[in-house]
């Protein structure tokens, strides 16, 4: 069964902005509950954000190395950034991402499917990708990145999210999405983000 996304009347009695960030932004909600009551929450704002899963000729992946400040650590993950204003699509996105953090630029990227990264607190919506037919390139990381490209085996990659060297949640997901689409398409029947939906289904 669909159902209709509630407007802001419906889901929130009120709707107060107490942070305005760069890249967030920050409300508290009173969210109305079926039986009449107003509760408060707290809800963050983020535009849209696409991951890349960037595959070699050899079936091998381009990780990344990338120091997160806001735990401290540097993480393996799969290169990923929010939308900015000028990108006309989750795609335009992907690719900028892809060259900015790795060099690397795909000759073929396609859509693998989407989902929320947080939903009890947040309505961020990444979208993944993955990327073929790459090309190596220099980055062009922002002043406040420190990212370094790492070619791992495939085989190697199932053993770091099975181990926990990877624990980054959106890169397992969207591994974890390419290879779940990989056994059902079994051998043979092509690429399995072909059948993958569009970004607005």
């Amino acid at each position: 069964m669909a159902y209709n996304r509630p407007t802001m009347t419906d889901r929130f009695a009120y709707k107060e902005l107490v942070f305005d960030g760069r890249v967030a932004k920050a409300h508290r909600v009173g969210v109305r509950m079926p039986d009449g009551r107003v509760v408060e929450r707290d809800w963050i704002h983020y535009g849209g954000a696409a991951v890349i899963l960037p595959i070699l000729d050899d079936g091998s992946v381009v990780l990344i190395r990338n120091y997160r400040f806001a735990v401290d650590e540097t993480l393996y993950e799969l290169p990923a950034g929010m939308m900015d204003p000028a990108d006309a699509s989750p795609e335009q996105c992907a690719r900028r991402e892809l060259a900015e953090e790795t060099g690397y630029t795909a000759g073929r990227i396609e859509l693998l499917g989407s989902f929320y990264s947080g939903p009890g607190t947040c309505d961020e919506r990444m979208h993944a990708f993955v990327a073929t037919g790459l090309s190596a390139g220099e980055q062009d990381l922002e002043v406040y990145e420190r990212i370094e490209a790492e070619i791992v085996a495939e085989a190697e990659v199932r053993a770091m999210v099975a181990d926990g060297r990877i624990h980054d949640a959106k890169t397992i997901a969207t591994l974890g999405l390419y290879w779940l689409k990989a056994s059902r398409a079994g051998p043979g029947e092509g690429d399995p983000a072909q059948d993958a939906p569009s970004p607005g289904r």
